[in-house]
């Protein structure tokens, strides 16, 4: 796949999607939203692929945000559009059946943070900066940002976050939860790998299961929940993983998962 505004590349069964504006520190605008929406629909129809990993050209930020010369000229219908295209690609990363991995260096504000928070997880580089700074343009954050943060650090710090636009270094990030995992500058691009070479050598049924489960039981009371996983952990025995898992492990070798 080539585009304009993304990288795309394959190693092994992992995917990379670099955002790719370096000039404009990778800020989101219409054509890089509508590209990254095509490449997640084709990576979604490939079967080979199990780990999907986001990061930003160089080393200054992931993504600096919203293209505010874009913003500056929208009225409100326009507005409205901008915000469904946005919102449309966080959730279609949320939704794709394989874990998203968000690897994250320098800034990642306003859509930046909403970008990473739509993924899986995110392991931060020690320079990484995170917010959500739209209240200092008299916006709000339009792609799921006031909905995912408390959802991860809880309402009343997600209030305090966005009201004082805020911004936090990597390790705050990791003690409020927002952040799984920092590592040096130098040290992410194969910390993440190795996370997701390891999760790339599960079954795919797999990972999508738990994916679903976790997903769609926070948004349910706790027995809800649990029925939810009652039901998804009952449909693995349907699956050649659960059988190949299983059989492994009284043999004694590791599974081949195909």
């Amino acid at each position: 796949m080539k585009f304009e505004n993304i990288l795309y590349s394959e190693k092994g069964k992992v995917a990379f999607i670099t955002f790719n504006r370096p000039k404009a520190l990778n800020a989101l605008n219409n054509a890089l939203l509508k590209e990254l929406k095509v490449a997640l629909d084709t990576l979604d129809n490939n079967e080979n692929i199990r780990v999907l990993v986001l990061s930003g050209s160089g080393e200054k930020a992931f993504v600096a945000g919203a293209d505010i010369s874009e913003l500056q000229s929208m009225d409100p219908e326009q507005g409205r559009k901008f915000a469904d295209l946005g919102q449309s690609v966080m959730d279609k990363i949320g939704a794709l059946k394989i874990p998203v991995i968000a690897a994250v260096k320098g800034f990642a504000l306003g859509g930046g943070s909403e970008m990473a928070l739509s993924c899986d997880f995110i392991y931060a580089a020690d320079n990484a900066v995170f917010g959500l700074p739209e209240v200092t343009l008299g916006l709000i954050p339009g792609f799921g940002g006031t909905q995912r943060l408390p959802r991860l650090i809880g309402k009343n710090r997600a209030k305090e976050f966005i009201l004082t636009a805020k911004r936090i270094k990597a390790e705050e990030a990791l003690e409020l939860g927002l952040v799984n995992k920092v590592c040096s500058l130098e040290e992410l691009d194969s910390s993440v790998e190795k996370t997701a070479d390891k999760i790339a050598s599960l079954g795919k049924w797999t990972l999508s299961a738990v994916k679903e489960a976790v997903d769609k039981g926070m948004d349910v009371d706790l027995k809800s929940g649990c029925l939810i996983e009652k039901n998804v952990f009952s449909l693995c025995f349907a699956t050649k993983d659960a059988k190949e898992g299983t059989t492994a492990f009284l043999e004694k070798r590791p599974p081949k998962f195909e």
